[in-house]
C-alpha cells in the first residue's frame, strides 16, 4: 500500500459514503446531517488486484461557528500532504460553493494529482450538470454516485492508472522487514544499530522521522530490505498530529513488507496505538515480531520479563503465537536476536506443507475431536490442503462447511500450529464443500 488516496470536500457531499463503498466497510459514520465526520478514517481498498490506502476526512469549512472548524481544516491539510492522489468530492446538486472554491485553491497549491469527482449523479440526466466543475481547472471531472456505486469503476480505473510505477529498488525480490510503531519508540535508532550507519536522523522529539527510508541489509549471511516508517521531519511540522502520521505510515510499510518488527516502549508498555498497529499487521496477514525496546531503562526483578510478556499477550489476544523480544538500541541488547527471529518468521510464512503430511496429522486430530453436530447434522471433514496463496491459508473439505463455526476453526488453526512452525505468522482457515 505504497499509494495513499485522500477524499476531501466540504461537508455532506458524500465523502464517508464513498469511503465505505471503496473499502467495502461501514467504518465511516454516514448521516444526512452535515459535519458528522470530524476525524480521519483510514482503510484499505483494492481494485483490479491493486491495493491502496484510503483516508476519509472531515468536511472542510472556513469562517463558520463550528468549534471543530480549525481542527478539521488541520486534519484535511494533513491528509492532503500525506496522500499521493486526492479525490476532490463535489455535489452535483448544489454546484460550486465558496467552500468548494477554497478547497480547490488549497489543492492547486499542493501540487498533488487531483481527481475532481462529481457525486450524487444518480441518473444519467444529471451528467450534463458536471461541466460546471471544469471551472476549477483541475482536469477531468468524474461523475459518480457513491450511494449506489454508479460509475465508480471508471473512477477506480483512472485512479490506479495514475499511481506511480514501482522503482527498481521496490521490485528486488528479497524479504522486506518493516520497522513499525508509535512515534519515538526507537525505530530509526534500531535501523542505525543494525546497519552500523547513521542513515536516519534520531532525536528525542517524537516524529523526527517523516517519509519511508528503505535500507538494504547485507551482513552475517542476511540479505533483506529494512523499511523504516520514516525519514526527516521538518521542525516546523513537529506539532502536527503524530498519531495520524504514525498509523498511515505504518499501514504503508505493513502492506509493503513480509515481516513487521513492532516496537514498543518498555517504559510505557503496550498502549492503544500499539494495539491498533498490531491489528493492522494481523489483518494484512504479515509476519510479526514484537520488540520491547528501551529495556535498559526498566528496573528488573526476578520475573519482570515474564510479567511484561504476560501482560502483552493478554492485550493482543486471541492471536498470541507471537515472538516477543526485549531489546535496547543503546546497549544493543538482543538486537541481532531480533533479526534472526524475524528471518525465522519469514521462512515460516513462506513454507509450504505437503498435502500428504498435512492430512496425516490433521485428519487424526479431527478424528479425535470432530466438529460438533449442528441441528442433528454431523460434519465430516475428509481432506485438507494448503492453498497456493501468498499468505498461509488452509482449506478443509467437508460435507457441511456452512455449519463449521469459528471456535472449531480456531481449534484447527491451533492444531496446525502444534504440528508445524507458524510462530509469528497469521494463518487463514477456510471450510469448503468436498
Amino acid at each position: 500500500m505504497g499509494n495513499v488516496v485522500a477524499i476531501v470536500g466540504r461537508p455532506n457531499v458524500g465523502k464517508s459514503t464513498l469511503f465505505n463503498r471503496l473499502t467495502e466497510s461501514r467504518d465511516a459514520i454516514v448521516d444526512s446531517v452535515a459535519g458528522v465526520t470530524r476525524d480521519r478514517h483510514y482503510g484499505k481498498a483494492e481494485w483490479l488486484n491493486v491495493e491502496f490506502g484510503l483516508i476519509d476526512t472531515g468536511g472542510y469549512t472556513h469562517n463558520t461557528d463550528d468549534i471543530f472548524e480549525s481542527e478539521i481544516r488541520k486534519q484535511v491539510n494533513l491528509a492532503i500532504e500525506e496522500a499521493n492522489i486526492i479525490l476532490f468530492l463535489v455535489d452535483v446538486n448544489s454546484g460550486i460553493t465558496d467552500f468548494d472554491e477554497a478547497i480547490a485553491n488549497l489543492l492547486r497549491k499542493s501540487k498533488k494529482k487531483v481527481f475532481v469527482v462529481a457525486n450524487k449523479v444518480d441518473t444519467y440526466d444529471r451528467i450534463a450538470d458536471i461541466h460546471e466543475f471544469y471551472k476549477f481547472g483541475l482536469g477531468e471531472v468524474y461523475p459518480i454516485s457513491s450511494s449506489n456505486g454508479s460509475q465508480t469503476g471508471d473512477l477506480l480505473d483512472a485512479l490506479i492508472a495514475a499511481f506511480p510505477e514501482k522503482t527498481p529498488e521496490e521490485e528486488i525480490d528479497i524479504p522486506k522487514l518493516a520497522v513499525v510503531g508509535r512515534p519515538n519508540v526507537g525505530k530509526s535508532s534500531l535501523i542505525n544499530v543494525l546497519t552500523g550507519k547513521e542513515n536516519n536522523i534520531v532525536t528525542p522529539i517524537s516524529g523526527t522521522t517523516r517519509d519511508s527510508i528503505n535500507t538494504r541489509y547485507q551482513a552475517f549471511g542476511f540479505d533483506f530490505m529494512l523499511v523504516d516508517t520514516a525519514g526527516i521531519r521538518k521542525r516546523s511540522k513537529i506539532t502536527e498530529d503524530l498519531e495520524f502520521y504514525s498509523v498511515v505510515r505504518s499501514m504503508r510499510s505493513i502492506q509493503e513488507s513480509d515481516v513487521c518488527l513492532l516496537l514498543l516502549d518498555a517504559s510505557l508498555g503496550i498502549e492503544k496505538q500499539d494495539l491498533h498497529i498490531y491489528s493492522e499487521i494481523i489483518k494484512a496477514k504479515k509476519g510479526i515480531v514484537i520488540l520491547v525496546n528501551k529495556w535498559d531503562l526498566i528496573e528488573k526483578e526476578s520475573k519482570t520479563m515474564e510479567q511484561f510478556k504476560k501482560s502483552i499477550l493478554e492485550r493482543i489476544a486471541p492471536f498470541t503465537d507471537v515472538p516477543i523480544i526485549f531489546t535496547s538500541t543503546i546497549t544493543k541488547q538482543r538486537v541481532h536476536k531480533a533479526l534472526e527471529t524475524a528471518m525465522e518468521v519469514y521462512q515460516a510464512r513462506i513454507q509450504k506443507i505437503p498435502t500428504s503430511k498435512l492430512n496425516d496429522v490433521m485428519l487424526e486430530e479431527i478424528e479425535r475431536y470432530p466438529p460438533p453436530a449442528i441441528k442433528g447434522k454431523y460434519i465430516r471433514i475428509k481432506y485438507c490442503m494448503q492453498l497456493p496463496t501468498h499468505t498461509p491459508a488452509f482449506a478443509f473439505y467437508c460435507n457441511l462447511p456452512q455449519y463449521v463455526k469459528d471456535p472449531y476453526k480456531r481449534f484447527l488453526e491451533n492444531k496446525i500450529r502444534d504440528h508445524f512452525n507458524f510462530h509469528g505468522v497469521p494463518i487463514s482457515i477456510f471450510m469448503r464443500k468436498k
